[in-house]
Parts: C-alpha cells; sequence; structure tokens
C-alpha cells in the first residue's frame, strides 16, 4: 500500500490509502492515530477531524488481520484563534435566521484562525468568505438555506468601469455574465480559504421552490451551493451538499483549487443540478468525492460566447481522480458553454455506475475558434450500467438557434471565427461492463474534424436488457441499443486491444474517417 497525505488543516487531513483500488480499497482498513483507534474505512481517499494545531500524529493503517499495511508521521498547520459563531450569537435552532451572527464571525476572524460552527441547524441565506481563514462544519452541524429569493443578495452580471473601458462581473448563468442570487456560500476575489468539516449544506431545494419553472429567470437565476468568483488556493474538504437549487459548486475564472472527500447528492429527477462545475479554471484536483444526481456529475466549461471570447480563459490542468459518479447524465462532461476551451483534464481511477454517459463532449458550431479541446486524458476507468461510455457531439442542440440548420447540418460549413475543435481524446485501460446504448459514439463537424482518437486496452460489454435511447442529444441521431463503436468526421481513429462484447450489428462503424489504425 501506498499512503500518503493528501492535504491538511490545523484539523483534519485527508490521507490516499492507495492498495490498488478504485474509489473504494480492496480490503476494509483499520486506521489509528497515536495507536488509538480512529476510523475504519474502505475508500481509498478517506479524512480524520478533531486534531490539534501544530502537533505531529503519527497515522498507521492495519488490515483486518491488525497487521500493519503502512504508516506515516505528519504535522498539523497553526492556528491563531478559533470564533466559535454560539459566541457570536448564532442559535443553530433551525428557525432563527443565523446569517447575520455567522457573517459576523467570518468577517472578525483574523487570518490563520478558524470559524467553527457546532453541532446544530443553522437557518442562513447567503454566507461571504474572507481570505486567509478556516470555516469549519462540525459533525452534526448542518447548514439549512432558505427558499425565498426575496432573502437573497443579487449578484450584477457585467458593471461597466467609469471610464466605459473596462467592466467588473460578478453574476453567472450557464456560461454567460447574467445576474444570479449568490451562491448559499459565497467567495469573491478570496484567497487562502479552507472549508471543511464532517457536516453539510442543505440547499433545500424542490419542485415547490427552486426547481420550480427552473429556466425562468425570477429576481435572478437560481443560485450555487458554493460559488467561487476569481478566487485562488481553496480548499474544501469532507462536507456533504445535497439539495442543491443549481449547479452545486462553481468555481468560476479561479485557480489552485482542491476539492477532496466531500459527497455531493441531488435527486434524480432535479434540473441543472451538476455537482462541480469548473469554468475557466487553472489547476484543479477533484478527489474521493461521491457524486449522485439529476445532471452532469463534473462538468468543465469556459463560457458560452461572450466570456470565452473575450477573456480567452480556458479551463486547463485538471485532475479528477478517485471519484464515484452515479446516477447523473454524464460523470464527466466538457462543455457545451466552453468557448474559452478546455486542455490537460485527466481523469483517472474513477467508477461510473448508472451514468447516461461517461465521457460527455457537448460543443457546436457558433462556439468560436479559441473552443479548443485537447489533451482529456481517461485511464484506469471502471464503469456498471453506464449507458454510452465514450461520446464527443459537435451538434449538441443547446441555445435558443440550437435546432437550427446552421448547427445541426452535417453539410460542409467554411470554417470561421465560430468554428470550435475537438483535437486529442485518450482512452486507456477501461472497463465497462453491461453497457446499454452505444459502445462510443463520436460525432465531429465535418468542416472541423476531431484530430485524434485513442483507445487502448478498453473492453465494452452490454447488458442482457440492454434499454434503447439516444447515444447524444442531436438532430438525426436514433434511438438504439447494443450498438458498437461509432465514428463520424474524425481525422485518426487508433483501436489498439480494443474489445466489444454483445453489440447489434457490426462492431464499428465509420464515416469520414480518414485514418484508422487497429492493433
Amino acid at each position: 500500500m501506498e499512503l500518503r497525505i493528501l492535504t491538511k488543516t490545523a484539523r483534519s487531513v485527508s490521507l490516499s490509502l492507495d492498495d490498488g483500488g478504485i474509489y473504494h480499497t480492496k480490503k476494509t482498513y483499520r486506521i489509528l492515530l497515536d495507536g488509538k483507534e480512529a476510523k475504519t474505512t474502505d475508500t481509498v481517499i478517506t479524512s480524520l477531524y478533531g486534531l490539534k494545531p501544530s502537533t505531529v500524529y503519527t497515522v498507521q493503517v492495519k488490515n483486518e488481520m491488525g497487521e500493519e499495511e503502512a504508516a506515516l508521521s505528519f504535522e498539523t498547520d497553526y492556528e491563531f484563534v478559533t470564533l466559535n459563531v454560539r459566541d457570536f450569537g448564532a442559535k443553530g435552532d433551525g428557525i432563527t435566521d443565523d446569517t447575520s451572527f455567522i457573517q459576523a464571525a467570518i468577517m472578525a476572524c483574523p487570518k490563520d484562525s478558524r470559524v467553527l460552527i457546532p453541532a446544530g441547524t443553522y437557518r442562513i441565506t447567503s454566507l461571504f468568505l474572507k481570505s486567509d481563514i478556516n470555516v469549519e462544519l462540525a459533525k452534526g452541524a448542518e447548514l439549512k438555506a432558505d427558499t425565498d429569493r426575496n432573502h437573497f443578495a443579487i449578484l450584477p452580471g457585467l458593471i461597466e468601469s467609469w471610464d466605459e473601458k473596462e467592466e467588473y462581473n460578478l453574476g453567472s448563468w450557464e456560461g454567460n455574465p447574467l445576474k444570479s442570487f449568490a451562491g448559499i456560500l459565497t467567495g469573491i476575489y478570496v484567497s487562502n480559504v479552507k472549508l471543511y468539516g464532517e457536516g453539510s449544506i442543505n440547499g433545500c431545494a424542490s419542485h415547490d421552490n427552486w426547481w420550480k419553472n427552473e429556466k425562468v429567470m425570477v429576481g435572478a437565476f437560481r443560485p450555487r451551493m458554493l460559488f467561487l468568483n476569481h478566487c485562488e488556493n481553496i480548499l474544501v474538504q469532507g462536507l456533504t451538499f445535497h439539495d442543491s437549487p443549481a449547479w452545486v459548486l462553481h468555481p468560476y475564472f479561479s485557480n489552485h483549487l482542491m476539492f477532496c472527500s466531500l459527497t455531493v447528492e441531488n435527486p434524480a429527477n432535479s434540473p441543472n443540478t451538476d455537482g462541480l462545475d469548473p469554468e475557466s479554471c487553472k489547476d484543479v484536483d477533484i478527489c474521493g468525492i461521491r457524486f449522485s444526481l439529476g445532471d452532469d456529475c463534473i462538468a468543465v466549461k469556459s463560457g458560452k460566447i461572450y466570456m470565452g471570447r473575450k477573456y480567452k480563459t480556458p479551463s486547463e490542468n485538471l485532475h479528477i481522480w478517485q471519484c464515484l459518479m452515479e446516477n447523473g447524465h454524464g460523470a464527466v462532461t466538457v462543455g457545451s458553454e466552453m468557448a474559452g476551451g478546455v486542455k490537460n483534464l485527466v481523469v483517472e481511477k474513477c467508477r461510473f455506475s448508472h451514468t447516461d454517459r461517461g465521457l460527455r463532449i457537448k460543443t457546436r458550431r457558433g462556439r468560436g475558434k479559441d473552443a479548443v479541446l485537447d489533451d482529456i486524458i481517461f485511464r484506469d476507468i471502471e464503469m456498471e450500467h453506464v449507458m454510452t461510455p465514450f461520446t464527443a457531439n459537435a451538434f449538441y442542440f443547446c441555445d435558443p438557434d440550437g435546432r437550427t440548420e446552421f448547427v445541426q447540418s452535417r453539410e460542409v460549413y467554411p470554417v470561421d471565427d465560430g468554428t470550435p475543435s475537438i483535437r486529442t481524446l485518450r482512452f486507456e485501460n477501461i472497463r465497462a461492463n453491461n453497457c446499454h446504448v452505444a459502445a462510443s459514439y463520436f460525432d465531429g463537424l465535418p468542416e472541423q474534424k476531431i484530430e485524434t482518437v485513442e483507445m487502448k486496452n478498453v473492453a465494452v460489454s452490454f447488458a442482457g436488457e440492454a434499454k434503447c435511447d439516444v447515444p447524444i442529444m442531436s438532430n438525426g441521431v436514433e434511438k438504439c441499443s447494443k450498438k458498437g463503436i461509432y465514428a463520424r468526421n474524425v481525422k485518426k481513429l487508433v483501436l489498439e486491444h480494443v474489445t466489444v462484447d454483445g453489440c447489434v450489428g457490426e462492431a464499428l462503424e465509420l464515416h469520414g474517417v480518414d485514418e484508422i489504425i487497429r492493433r
């Protein structure tokens, strides 16, 4: 076993117990802290809480037989003081509006210190974070969000500068700079924040409030659970987020982020409740998270059109590993709001279960020449009951003009400033069992073909009673079941040790593929 520290605070630590398992360890392990039993775990990434600042600890990992598998020592971070929100007037009784009391503790907190939210139910609207502090939501603590939109602050979309030469963007909605309600937790231009603990954030959304007429803007667009706008060096560790009004975790033009050891849950019928949507973000680590929700688990974005073209800020250097994606539309989605591009995305050692798709690329004409997808890598993945494991759709019918001839035509259009491109997709060491609709469906633009798709050591098998559905969402794509590898408008398709078992008809269907290499 390889035991290592992933991240730590003054009061917590996250560990990786790599015994070769994917999300779940191959065995159940006991974790001892300074010789005392701390917890039992069956997940590769696990966290410990209740630690003391500036203290050296020794961690031992033992198997069920009591044999030591690994050990290490570490020192927790420094902490100056702790501010308990109860001392600022917060009741935690589930009745009182505790927003101002908790906000007062946050604003009063000095650098390198902790705001502690102890066990209890705290009714709030929006809380705004501040730089250089830690916020701990302790075990048994719940932030319970208000659902009356009249109680939420509005973040304007674009505010023009005094000299009319620049602009200030606060609100965002689905890739556009539009006014939105402040997130349940909001950070704007903050840095060096650690948000952690064993507590939960309850968005309290339902079809009676936020999810009713979800596409209609009423006052402003729906809030996210955590909205990070132009933030740096942020850790989110251990927490549970559920029943979100809209996207759950939305980092926006933010860099150097870690999301670790979280649980993100929304009902299967909740609309547009993506789990984690990094938008125009750089250097993002996502690990040890369990997603179960009604839309995409992780959706990587970079602006619909305006923000991507103006700021040309791609999402880049994203590492997703040891996560469990369940019951979502896509396990990992790229787009469709990706006008600034996405590059250097690595997804590895993850498990996808009962999602509609594994990789889900969504783009379309009009996204722009900066909408470049490159170095998208999936490796060491296990999938179970995924409808279509691999998809790339250059005809996604989003936006008001999504079903027009311009977007949906399979004829060759001129390559211009509005033409997006998909460059390199790589898939290695992947097992997808009990699939349903298709093994893969790659549909590139005829005027700007997908440059390279590489599949190496990939095995796909279909369920006996496979469901029939559409593999991608675009005009002219019919429902199917047990379809093999479909590729249209791809320059180079590389298949090395690729097997598809149980498909109906030919395992390989190609249209407009310039070069195929089979090994």
